[in-house]
């Protein structure tokens, strides 16, 4: 369906407190109007100075996702790219840092011509320019949806609220949507939920000159018709377009609960849309799969990031997805790689049915990720390694099988007698750190009949990478000798991106990032097989002790 009156815009702003959810509402959002039939653009809008989250820390920006052309951006595109079901580009995300890379740029080359470069109208024009021609250029859409990073009342976002208020001016109000995110908090001791904390945000908004549509108000539980009456009279919106927006079992629930409360159709109304109902069965049917799994199976997560679990976000849903596929509830086990090297691998992975290594960079509880994987691949127990977990694998391997007991990684150590992983060639004497690793989309070869070609059905696949190591192939003749399959490599032959041990019931180890693909509706495939063999290894457990309390277990609480 196209949208003959040209693009239309939707603004989701946040107020009270960040991490509401704001990115998930502007993924529900855009799911349930591209199931009614329109073309749909999901871009972020991050305040911050860096140029994009590449270089920050993970425990002050959580996941980095990776696109397929390389850029490295913020966690909610990972959203976007799930409920839409579609591979975004670096104009998806959108940085203050970008912004005024390019202004200065500009500046230094006379392109204003002497004129005073100023936030307005240099900076608001330069980030309209930005959301009016996000993704691939030159591709139309009947509507844009853009999230604007942080809370309304940052000094940082200042310009991204005046920039999209000067839009909503140029449009008309039948060609943009306002809708603002909100908390209506609950104080126990008062018995209450209380509505002062939204009217202010909502005040700080009109005086910047944005009067919201649409208030979604978060809150621990449903909110009453009462109060929403309340914070539509104070805030001068129309009651039916106060929606509660309570915590749900999973975030696949959202756009659901958003078409029940009829968001789709109110924004519908006011950007003048006559629109077909959409068909929700499929998600449906996920979501009823995801609240109702048949069983529980433990999956343990080592790495060390693990008390901030934004940091695997996307691992986190991989798991859901391939959960679906095995009627499961993966239950994650969070263990730190620096607590197994202090108290053993036993002590924290004795009843779980699977092991997953994470992407990570840095010495610290490498030895612990190492030790971790002895005991999976010495108890039989299913494992999955991504990039920097793959690298240990190899790295266990050639220390317990190969008699290297000194094999480690170049990027630890510089003086190493068996460096079993290497600096890539053409990262050799790279001194920047922001965008400079193998990034983005690659291909690879699959040897046939093994668990990976099995997985994926084909020997050509692409995925996405973010690295700057790899397994040194001075080495690799000793470690295909002595029972380590390289069952991936790169089309030239050069990288080994795939590696398997072939009598276990299922490990392997990859260089890329396989959860960056995955999608609600179509888990990825290594995922999938890797929560199936986990499901096997549950029900042997269980058929061995004779219990079947897990199962037990997850029938009563649902």
């Amino acid at each position: 369906m196209t949208n003959k009156e040209g693009t239309k815009y939707i603004f989701v702003t946040g107020g009270v407190v960040s991490s509401l959810g704001k990115g998930i509402a502007a993924s529900s959002l855009g799911f349930l109007l591209q199931r009614r039939g329109l073309k749909v653009q999901n871009i972020k809008l991050d305040p911050y100075l860096n140029v994009d989250p590449g270089t920050m820390n993970p425990y002050q920006h959580g996941e980095v996702f990776v696109l397929d052309d390389g850029s490295e951006t913020d966690l909610d595109l990972g959203h976007y790219e799930r409920y839409l079901d579609m591979s975004l580009v670096k104009g998806n995300n959108v940085t203050t840092g970008q912004i005024y890379n390019t202004i200065i740029t500009r500046e230094r080359r006379g392109d204003y011509l002497g004129a005073t470069v100023q936030v307005i109208p240099h900076v608001t024009e330069e980030i309209k320019n930005r959301i009016k021609n996000p993704g691939r250029r030159g591709e139309q859409y009947d509507v844009i949806i853009a999230e604007i990073g942080g809370t309304v009342g940052d000094i940082e976002s200042l310009p991204f609220l005046e920039a999209i208020r000067q839009i909503g001016q140029e449009e008309g109000s039948s060609n943009v949507c306002f809708v603002h995110v909100t908390l209506v908090p609950y104080i126990p001791t008062a018995g209450e939920f209380k509505t002062k904390p939204t009217q202010h945000s909502v005040k700080a908004l009109r005086e910047i000159g944005i009067q919201p549509n649409v208030l979604l108000c978060r809150s621990a539980t449903p909110i009453s018709e009462a109060l929403r009456q309340k914070i539509g009279l104070f805030c001068s919106v129309q009651t039916k377009s106060v929606i509660a927006a309570p915590d749900v079992p999973t975030i696949y629930e959202v756009p659901l609960n958003f078409h029940k409360s009829l968001l789709d159709d109110i924004i519908s109304d006011q950007l003048d849309w006559s629109l077909p109902q959409p068909d929700l069965s499929d998600w449906e049917k996920m979501v009823e799969k995801i609240k109702n799994p048949k069983r529980r199976i433990k999956i343990g997560i080592c790495g060390k990031y693990v008390n901030l679990k934004d940091a695997y976000k996307s691992i986190i849903e991989a798991f859901v997805h391939a959960g679906v596929e095995s009627d499961s509830e993966v239950q994650l086990v969070w263990v730190s790689s620096e607590d197994i090297k202090k108290g053993g691998a036993e002590k924290f992975m004795h009843d779980i049915n699977g092991l997953l290594i994470p992407g990570g960079f840095g010495e610290r509880g490498v030895e612990g990720k190492i030790e971790a994987i002895r005991f999976v691949r010495e108890n039989k127990i299913p494992f999955l390694g991504i990039c920097l977990g793959m690298q240990c694998a190899v790295i266990e391997y050639a220390r317990n099988v190969c008699d290297l007991s000194d094999a480690h990684s170049y990027e630890f150590y510089r003086d190493l007698k068996h460096p079993i992983i290497h600096l890539m060639a053409d990262q050799e004497g790279v001194t920047e750190l922001g965008g400079t690793m193998r990034l983005g989309a690659y291909p690879a070869k699959l040897i046939k009949d093994t668990k990976s070609y099995k997985a994926y059905g084909t020997d050509e696949i692409s995925e996405r990478h973010r690295h700057r190591y790899e397994v040194n192939n001075v080495y690799r003749e000793m470690l295909e000798k002595e029972g380590l399959a390289l069952t991936g490599v790169s089309p030239d032959g050069r990288l080994v991106e795939i590696i398997e041990i072939p009598d276990h019931p299922w490990f392997v180890g990859v260089q890329f990032h396989p959860e960056l693909k995955s999608r609600p509706t179509r888990p990825h495939p290594l995922f999938r097989d890797f929560v199936r063999a986990a499901s096997d290894h549950y029900e042997g457990a269980q058929s061995g002790s004779g219990s079947n309390s897990q199962n037990e277990n997850v029938k009563s609480s649902a």
